[in-house]
């Protein structure tokens, strides 16, 4: 951690979406992406207005939240959204302080620092808003000994089988054109980020599309947030269509690490889990673009994974079809061998997958 790193973030803590239907949800999350439901707050634990599961895997923790009335904030957010992700909870070390000097820097603040305490002790939560409707909520778990947090009760369910999921790689946002200097200034201002890696439209574009990123990373580097904006171009580029059916900014995807991706990705498959295809001739040059790898290319291929090389390593990495009927989010498998990158050497394959996939659904 950098001498100046005014607001240090442990980690991800949390993802919390707010969903149309958080029993249905958790139950899709369990059986088809391995994540085991561990604790729940609903009517039976006395709260009226929401209902909401705790899913893990790994070092990974989702929280999947719906309304019960429909005159409500969650209610409203999915109808606007659909589901979606709504917080971003980053653990720090003392929450009091993490607001102190976000709200000093500008931040927006939608929930003070507050303590929320049960028989197994105290979490302190503070809440700042980020692009669109997204917040992040830093969360200080200090010795808290509960499953998840005050209000939750544990659940003693089973869960399917793991796919191997083991951490939060990186979190991606689209924002609107002309956003992404913003937002990247924010981070820097308010959290406290530097930029790792910037991509142009000359990096990532087609014939028809185009759109361009910057990758802002924390102090430690455990936390890494790209921001996507669309560029000029033909026709529209796929952030243009998350914007247009998200109604905003908003979370793109969500990133997780494993340690045997074509374990992981067949686990996914045999679950009914589609995945973006690049064409084939994406392989033809593979061995000769990113030179000797651990992995075997002709299972790559029939799997659809995707690889590049850096100055540090290579990486393997494959995207999931959007898991939702709008196309807005979805999800990323990441392998890491040395690789700090985020697969530049695939932009122009992915993007012809993307656009094919806009196509068919009239979407370009």
């Amino acid at each position: 951690m950098s001498q100046d790193d005014f607001l240090p973030i442990r980690g991800y803590d949390h993802v919390e979406f707010f969903v149309g239907n958080a029993k249905q949800a958790a139950h899709f999350y369990d059986r088809v992406f391995g994540f085991k439901p561990i604790a729940k707050l609903g009517l039976e634990t006395g709260v009226r207005d929401r209902a909401s599961y705790v899913m893990e895997q790994g070092k990974v923790r989702f929280v999947l939240t719906s309304a019960l009335c429909p005159d409500h904030e969650i209610a409203r957010h999915c109808a606007l959204h659909g589901d979606g992700v709504k917080a971003i909870g980053l653990e720090v070390g003392d929450v009091e302080s993490a607001m102190r000097e976000a709200k000093s820097r500008g931040a927006s603040i939608v929930q003070p620092a507050e303590a929320f305490e049960d028989e197994n002790g105290a979490i302190k939560t503070g809440i700042i808003r980020y692009a669109g409707d997204t917040v992040f909520k830093f969360v200080e778990r200090g010795n808290y000994r509960g499953t998840f947090a005050p209000g939750y009760v544990p659940l003693d369910a089973k869960g399917s089988e793991s796919v191997g999921l083991a951490a939060i790689d990186h979190i991606v946002t689209n924002v609107d054109l002309g956003e992404m200097d913003y937002w990247a200034r924010w981070y820097e201002r308010i959290l406290g980020f530097s930029q790792l890696t910037h991509f142009t439209d000359e990096d990532i574009s087609t014939e028809y599309s185009a759109l361009m990123s910057k990758v802002m990373e924390n102090g430690s580097g455990k936390c890494k947030f790209p921001i996507n904006e669309p560029a000029e171009g033909r026709k529209k580029s796929q952030i243009d269509e998350y914007l247009d059916f998200y109604q905003g900014p908003g979370v793109q995807h969500v990133a997780m690490n494993t340690a045997d991706i074509c374990k992981t990705v067949r686990e996914l498959r045999d679950r009914d889990i589609d995945f973006l295809r690049v064409p084939d001739t994406y392989y033809e040059e593979l061995a000769e673009r990113v030179g000797p790898i651990d992995e075997d290319f002709d299972e790559l291929r029939d799997l659809g994974v995707l690889v590049d090389r850096d100055e540090d390593g290579y990486l393997l990495q494959i995207f999931t079809q959007p898991v939702q009927d709008r196309p807005t989010l979805f999800f990323e498998v990441i392998e890491r061998h040395g690789s700090r990158g985020f697969g530049v050497g695939n932009f122009k394959a992915l993007f012809v997958s993307l656009e094919r996939e806009q196509d068919r659904r009239g979407n370009l």
